[in-house]
């Protein structure tokens, strides 16, 4: 098994704070000055730039929360397994863990009913079933940023702008909005199309030595590592067998604005003032156990509605 070496980073806080201390992972363009935020990217001050598929730079037992919003999606199943052991470590005993992601069974459950009502000619539907459909494949398909995804919603009109915000909610803002106020996003999602002198001395060679179609598998790879794409989908069953694989109990599904880290709607991480920013998510916690406690991993598999 490779062995995960770590430069271990003091966070960023005065000793007052170290016992309240969270760590908010993949933060992106939404994080809060009371948390240690870390990023593939920072594009802020307040963010530690963190390739989370090579551990967390953080000391064990030190953090009495941990989140993550939409980043466990974008890793394949052997590192979103060893993101949440990280998560496991680096979390004091009791510390609880937050997990947001896309829920496929949620979707899946979308699809079926916009499939059968779209079969039967409806309107409304076939414009549901198509959103759907791009909804569940073209984030892990696509060859380009955007995609699909980002064609449909560029030509949106206001019947079918109505469910594909009751979607993704802001994020189609973020998606519409005029190239120079995403800088922010593009940069999280498409890290800069510069690419670094080997990379274009690779393309060059690959163009000379073996043509235009070999070039253009090539820069579909370069694509594929930036982490727009998604690379494995969860639903409530498996994210519940995940945490528990590792050692979490208490796991639970939870709504947008409901959690056991204290005050955590005044972070307005998921929600602000009854806005879901994620409203296709499956919102999920579980606790590190404390010490000598029974393991029950289902302590409350209610699902939010």
């Amino acid at each position: 098994m490779k062995t995960i070496t770590r430069t271990i980073i003091p966070p960023p806080v005065d000793k007052a704070q170290r016992k309240n201390l969270k760590l908010n992972i993949g933060c992106g363009r939404r994080f809060h000055e009371d948390w240690v935020n870390i990023d593939l990217r920072s594009q802020h001050k307040q963010v530690i730039e963190c390739d989370v598929t090579q551990g967390l730079p953080f000391s064990a037992d030190i953090f009495e929360a941990v989140y993550h919003s939409h980043v466990l999606e974008h890793l394949v199943p052997d590192e979103g397994k060893k993101l949440v052991k990280e998560c496991f470590r680096v979390l004091q005993p009791g510390g609880i863990l937050r997990i947001v992601i896309p829920d496929l069974e949620r979707i899946a459950r979308l699809y079926l009913q916009s499939h059968r009502s779209a079969w039967d000619g409806n309107e409304a539907a076939i414009a549901r079933y198509t959103w759907i459909k791009l909804e569940m494949l073209d984030q892990m398909v696509r060859q380009q940023s955007g995609g699909m995804m980002g064609q449909y919603m560029a030509a949106l009109d206001r019947q079918r702008e109505y469910f594909v915000r009751s979607r993704i909610g802001a994020e189609l803002d973020y998606c519409r909005a005029p190239k120079e106020l995403t800088t922010e996003v593009a940069t999280k999602k498409n890290p800069p199309t510069t690419l670094s002198w080997r990379e274009r001395f690779c393309r060059k060679l690959i163009r000379i030595l073996l043509g235009a179609k070999f070039l253009t598998a090539f820069n579909e790879a370069l694509f594929r590592k930036d982490g727009e794409i998604h690379r494995w989908m969860y639903d409530r069953f498996s994210l519940r067998q995940l945490c528990a694989d590792v050692g979490f109990v208490d796991f639970r599904c939870c709504s947008a604005s409901e959690s056991s880290i204290e005050n955590f709607v005044e972070y307005r991480l998921d929600s602000e003032n009854d806005r879901v920013f994620k409203p296709d998510s499956l919102f999920v916690e579980c606790r590190k156990p404390v010490k000598n406690q029974a393991a029950n991993p289902v302590s409350d598999f209610r699902r939010a509605v």
